[in-house]
């Protein structure tokens, strides 16, 4: 398959014209009844071939090693910053602390219910009303089962800073 719109492509596809655009960009076909002789075409067509192809060469040199952007959203395009890649690091480094904290303080501060109704309600999603269906207990002892959970998380990771 050849490139529709290269010069190059349409001037050799067709051996019986010299095919060029004009300043307009018009198709200009000049056949072999336009020059005074068959060997005065053959000289210009293999003149022209020569010079479509250096072109053709050097638009390849420059094109096989580019990437259109055309077509691309700008999400795709967009290249973050070294502030934000930084950034990111420092938040993804902040949050492994904090879950090192809250899983030891979870440890040392939490009963083992307060642990799994804690567990169940903020990572499983569970409701209250589900875990205390779980649990066979009402659900209000499950709220405030959390609830002091929470606040021994608080005042664990205030302690720590």
């Amino acid at each position: 398959m050849f490139n529709r719109k290269s010069i190059y492509a349409l001037n050799k596809k067709d051996p019986n014209a010299l095919v060029y655009t004009d300043a307009d960009g018009n198709l200009i076909r000049l056949t072999r009844d336009d020059f005074a002789s068959e060997e005065e075409f053959l000289c210009w067509k293999k003149v022209s071939d020569a010079d479509y192809h250096g072109e053709e060469k050097a638009d390849h040199l420059y094109y096989d090693g580019t990437l259109s952007l055309e077509g691309l959203s700008e999400e795709a395009i967009a290249v973050p910053s070294a502030e934000e890649g930084y950034i990111a690091e420092i938040d993804l480094s902040e949050r492994q602390l904090l879950g090192k904290l809250l899983l030891q303080g979870m440890g040392d501060k939490l009963t083992e219910l307060q642990r799994i109704r804690l567990w169940l309600y903020c990572v499983d999603g569970l409701s209250e009303q589900a875990i205390a269906e779980k649990h066979g207990v009402d659900q209000q002892r499950v709220s405030k089962s959390i609830v002091a959970a929470k606040k021994k998380l608080k005042k664990f990771l205030k302690k720590r800073g």
